[in-house]
């Protein structure tokens, strides 16, 4: 079973969110298919371009 985007609610498997969430959170805070934001370091922030 996988969690969830904190950004676009989308399932992402157990090891996605074991490397990419921050420790003790329900989710990362965006994933693969969020076209708006970015993880950007230890950041997150807008896309500077249509990712789709």
């Amino acid at each position: 079973m996988g969690r969830r985007c904190q950004n676009c609610e989308s399932m992402v498997t157990e090891r996605y969110a074991r490397v990419f969430a921050p420790d003790g959170s329900a989710g990362p805070r965006v994933c693969p298919r969020c076209e708006d934001l970015v993880r950007d370091g230890a950041t997150v922030r807008e896309a500077r371009a249509n990712r789709g």
